[in-house]
């Protein structure tokens, strides 16, 4: 039965408005991404295919409500989408909120919680890591999504109720034989990556005393081999002195250990190939996205395992009409967690290896920013502002961008790569840093020293001739100190802000305003001498105030 609801609708405790008889009616959902309803009826039923209304219909996985969007018409027909009403997290806000150390259950309820107002919502998780997230001017559904990433898990969406599960789906033991059983399948597979045997390589070009590392059972007909280099920037030599003095044996064994250890793990990753079937049928016992299918592949001694990833089913003729099965991540999309990732990758350097004299080249640093200075342009452009080093922008080589995304730099124009950025979660990812030049005045020179792990508790601290700290950058954000002792802190979730020798807060900036202690006439000097406030124009003719260094 598929009836229709007013917007308004919560508990479908009755028919609805009226029980409708599309000409089509067909569900796509897949993991961790899209499920809506397509819809297909005759123009005489226009007032019930209104956007907004709420459409319910039974399906494999009981009954779901679906919202309605953006109607077409065409002739004497009406097409609609529909998604599914968990997409109704859009309309709800979270301005400010840091889930501290808590399960991902918890860290559901508590951002359900944090919203403008009150949800419809209900969400659980049987998922027990423990993590943290600051959750800064995000969507109910942005910040889900964010947890996903973080906490790991699977969307399983029922209607208002909401659940992120470390496993969904079923293994029923189906099992197909590639292109016999059944004939129409559309195949992507990708075998660029796949070993069977490799070398790796450790730090210094250390090999393993057996040199190779395989698979024990014959997977294929011929080997796939690779050398393959692997990073072991976490061991350092300092983790294993004893009175300064390097016990190199013990040392020795640590990367030994720790080479076989990634060497197996990067084989059982990769020994197989990825692998996207596409069936327009039905595949018997199929009941969900997650349900298990073996694969049994003309090129494979063992069969594929793979997971159902999206499936179509239609609500009139009450049947599966398409499948997708594979073995490749699901679907949920996130920029932000995969600059996290290279950066999480980055940041694990020795101290051996990145504690770097860099006096001379800060120097130039500061020469070429005081040079640059008159040569300096600020443009508000549409959804973002734009510093270049030259006018028309089109023209322009050095790019600094800001968005609600986070701060990049670019050495290729507008439309080059952003190598560098500084994401609105507090990550800082640097392709190359040889250089620190973020406030040229504070840099003296001076020696950088970086932790073995950026995100949880290392930090970056920059000293200068005197070995007296000026710079330090840490998971909260950087702060520059001043000969006074006074200081200003960044931090990319909630701005900047000044402080006195004291820790009192004399200036800062919350969300798009300036505020500043009138009373500290000193520090008011201080800032006209390193601050400047942009006004900044919006088709609202609102007034923004940029802050830039100069």
């Amino acid at each position: 039965m598929i009836s229709i609801y007013p917007s308004t609708e919560k508990t479908f405790s009755n028919n609805g408005i009226k029980i409708l008889k599309p000409l089509k009616a067909l569900i796509r959902k897949e993991d961790n991404g899209d499920f809506y309803i397509d819809l297909k009826d005759t123009i005489d039923n226009i007032d019930y295919y209104q956007a907004g209304m709420i459409i319910r219909t039974d399906t494999p996985w009981g009954y779901q409500a679906f919202r309605l969007s953006n109607p077409k018409i065409e002739n004497n027909k009406i097409s609609i989408k529909a998604k599914h009403v968990y997409f109704d997290s859009k309309q709800y806000v979270i301005k400010d909120s840091y889930v501290v150390d808590k399960n991902c259950n918890d860290a559901l309820d508590h951002l359900n919680n944090a919203c403008d107002e009150i949800t419809p919502f209900t969400f659980i998780s049987d998922i027990s890591i423990i993590d943290s997230y600051r959750c800064v001017r995000k969507t109910l559904e942005e910040a889900v999504s964010e947890v996903i990433n973080r906490w790991g898990g699977h969307l399983d969406r029922d209607n208002f109720n909401v659940a992120v599960r470390a496993k969904i789906g079923q293994d029923r033991g189906i099992t197909i034989s590639y292109m016999k059983n059944i004939k129409k399948m559309k195949t992507d597979e990708v075998w660029d990556k796949v070993v069977t045997k490799i070398m790796p390589v450790g730090k210094d070009g250390l090999l393993l005393p057996e040199v190779y590392l395989s698979i024990e059972e014959d997977l294929y007909d011929i080997p796939y081999k690779a050398i393959v280099q692997i990073d072991q920037n976490e061991i350092t030599e300092d983790s294993y002195k004893v009175n300064d003095i390097l016990d190199v044996e013990a040392y020795q064994e640590a990367l030994i250990n720790d080479l076989r250890q990634k060497g197996t793990a990067y084989l059982e990753e990769n020994k197989y190939p990825k692998v996207n079937y596409s069936v327009d049928a039905y595949i018997k016992d199929v009941a969900d996205i997650g349900d298990t299918i073996y694969v049994k592949h003309p090129k494979c001694k063992v069969d594929l395992t793979t997971n159902v990833i999206a499936i179509e089913y239609d609500c009139i003729l009450k049947r599966y009409t398409k499948i997708e099965f594979g073995n490749f991540k699901s679907k949920l999309k996130n920029l932000i967690s995969n600059i996290s990732s290279t950066v999480e990758h980055a940041v694990k350097k020795t101290n051996e290896e990145t504690v770097a004299k860099l006096e001379n080249e800060l120097i130039d640093a500061t020469n070429q920013i005081k040079n640059a200075m008159g040569n300096s342009y600020c443009i508000y452009d549409g959804d973002k502002i734009l510093v270049l080093d030259k006018l028309p922008k089109e023209e322009a080589k050095y790019v600094l961008m800001i968005n609600n995304g986070g701060i990049g730099f670019s050495s290729t124009g507008i439309n080059g790569t952003f190598n560098s950025a500084w994401t609105i979660d507090g990550t800082l990812n640097m392709q190359k840093i040889n250089v620190i030049n973020l406030v040229a005045d504070m840099i003296k020179g001076g020696t950088l020293k970086l932790g073995s792990n950026l995100n949880e508790a290392g930090k970056m601290e920059l000293y200068d001739e005197a070995n007296k700290l000026i710079c330090l950058i840490d998971k909260t954000g950087l702060t520059f100190f001043n000969e006074d002792n006074s200081y200003i802190k960044i931090n990319p979730d909630v701005g900047f802000a000044g402080y006195d020798a004291n820790g009192n807060k004399t200036y800062w900036v919350d969300g798009d305003e300036f505020h500043q202690k009138k009373s500290v006439v000193e520090e008011e000097i201080t800032i006209a001498s390193k601050l400047r406030m942009i006004p900044i124009t919006t088709d609202t003719n609102d007034g923004i105030g940029f802050v830039s260094v100069v």
